[in-house]
């Protein structure tokens, strides 16, 4: 078992010339860089982007539905990583209201498990085939108040990794806790993105969705 060297790479312009920061997380076998190509789809050029790397390519060894003791320490170290640099955006001055998160897959998992331990007004959550952590939701793990921040939260149906119901569980833990969830699930996708997700996507980047 492993836990996860510290490391995140940073794109386009320092926070304090954007204000705004997104942190993308990489899914399982995948890498920082990976994800980041992900920012050439999206209207970023106003945001400071960072993606953490994780040790092994991988944030927890097993499935995330798995018993929650298989995939320790890695997963509480994962979290840590997510919180630490959540931490030190918010200590260049950045608001949490300024600060956005984006996973796809075992990236979306731990993005979604992150912002329901530590809810609070963020930008927005990007959650791309991905739900919450453990073998079954411990509510008691979830916290805070998301005042509204928008939630995208998507799946095929089926997916070979993340069952609809999970995603229908995240999506009733995420609106128990004042999120605003978006819900798209797509009859026969493979396990990927699609450009409908990223035009959804680029509708609460671009700050459309709350006019």
């Amino acid at each position: 078992m492993y836990t996860h060297k510290k490391q995140v790479i940073s794109h386009g312009k320092p926070l304090s010339e954007t204000g705004k920061a997104l942190i993308m997380i990489h899914g399982r076998g995948a890498s920082a860089e990976s994800i980041l190509s992900l920012a050439d789809h999206l209207p970023v050029d106003d945001f400071s982007l960072f993606a953490p790397q994780a040790t092994n390519h991988s944030w927890y060894p097993y499935s995330f539905m798995a018993p929650t003791e298989q995939n320790q320490p890695a997963l509480d170290s994962a979290l840590e990583q997510i919180h630490d640099l959540v931490k030190t955006i918010a200590g260049e001055g950045i608001s949490s209201q300024n600060i956005y998160l984006l996973g796809f897959s075992q990236g979306a998992c731990l993005a979604s498990e992150y912002a329901a331990r530590n809810a609070q007004q963020f930008g927005g959550l990007f959650l791309f085939t991905g739900g919450l952590i453990g073998p079954q939701l411990d509510t008691g793990n979830y916290k805070g108040d998301f005042q509204k921040t928008p939630v995208l939260i998507t799946t095929g149906d089926p997916d070979p990794h993340v069952p609809v119901s999970r995603v229908e569980e995240t999506v009733k833990v995420l609106e128990g806790i004042n999120a605003v969830v978006t819900k798209k699930l797509y009859k026969g996708r493979p396990h990927t993105i699609l450009q409908e997700e990223i035009t959804l996507a680029m509708q609460i980047l671009s700050g459309k969705e709350r006019d």
